[in-house]
């Protein structure tokens, strides 16, 4: 296979592989308003992703530097042209991580309240950023003969764009409600599935929109399968949930999340980066990419290193895969 073909792929898993985890922390973290009643509420839910979240994130660490070392000029591009939507990205995964270890720092309820605060803020706008700035790469931008961004802010927030945004905000957080069902017991476990079915509902509407919209404008054959599975699997979960069936129904989102994401390259290939004004300006995997010896080595790194990465935070998820309560925090408060 051609190494580049090999590595758009590979991006595209890593990206999954981003939203799929760190997608259910970001829903958990914009959930604290909705099922956090009390102090010892917002703490159990932290808790869920407590020991997993920093794991999760480092793959947008692992995506980014991938799409520098494998397509040089998508990534240049990308990140100058994009640059105050993943500014905010970063400041708001700064902003989570910080107040995720300073929560507890003090008792008082104010200081408490400012760091769930930003929580909030932390998660759902980088839910929401990560949505719009897809939604612009596969409906394609303004770029010179150089293969630089050429037009302004104001671009990137277009109709498909935003509704990309509120699309992913949406996955995120009944994602991140179902994973709450999963890992916590009593009352909270209840709130949460009744939160999922409802938010469910709404989600599958814009989501079938969005995903309509992309396959009717941008994409393929190939991406229209995709999207119909995704819309397949999101509205199964929803039915999961109703049923109770936690497990199930949190698989099925993380598939949506996958098959989305996949919908979206699909209908990408075999650009990277297509220019709205001139396709003859467009980035394609061919006029992007590293030389083959780079590609090559990168290709012998992932082999080896992967598999070791899937096996520690498989066995990071296996350590920590009993569900919470409050009696767990209760105890050991005192």
């Amino acid at each position: 296979m051609d190494l580049t073909i090999l590595w758009f792929w590979i991006i595209a898993v890593m990206f999954i592989g981003y939203f799929v985890l760190d997608g259910f922390d970001f829903g958990v973290g914009m959930s604290l308003p909705f099922l956090g009643k009390d102090d010892t509420d917002r703490r159990v839910l932290i808790n869920t992703i407590g020991p997993v979240w920093d794991l999760n994130e480092t793959w947008v660490i692992v995506a980014g530097a991938s799409l520098f070392a494998a397509f040089p000029e998508w990534y240049a591009t990308m990140f100058s042209g994009f640059y105050l939507p993943l500014l905010l990205i970063l400041l708001a995964l700064i902003l989570r991580g910080v107040s995720f270890e300073y929560r507890h720092q003090r008792p008082e309820s104010q200081w408490k309240k400012w760091f769930d605060g930003m929580i909030i803020v932390g998660s759902a706008v980088p839910a929401l950023l990560w949505g719009v700035a897809f939604a612009n790469v596969v409906r394609g931008v303004n770029l010179d003969a150089n293969h630089d961004y050429a037009g302004t802010i104001f671009d990137l927030l277009g109709p498909y764009a935003l509704l990309g945004g509120v699309t992913t905000l949406l996955l995120f957080f009944v994602h991140g409600v179902v994973f709450i069902s999963l890992k916590t017991e009593g009352d909270i476990r209840l709130r949460a599935r009744k939160l999922a079915m409802q938010s469910g509902i709404v989600t599958i509407v814009v989501a079938a929109t969005f995903l309509a919209w992309t396959t009717l404008a941008y994409g393929t054959s190939a991406s229209a399968l995709l999207a119909a599975a995704a819309a397949v699997a999101l509205i199964a979960s929803f039915v999961a949930n109703l049923r109770g069936a936690e497990r199930l129904a949190f698989g099925l989102m993380a598939a949506t999340i996958g098959l989305a994401v996949l919908t979206l390259f699909a209908s990408l290939f075999p650009d990277v980066m297509p220019a709205s004004n001139d396709p003859a300006n467009s980035l394609t995997i061919a006029n992007a990419s590293s030389s083959a010896y780079t590609l090559g080595v990168m290709s012998w790194t992932a082999l080896i290193g992967m598999p070791v990465i899937l096996l520690y935070q498989g066995w990071t998820y296996w350590v920590f895969r009993k569900r919470i309560g409050r009696a767990h925090i209760e105890v050991a408060v005192h």
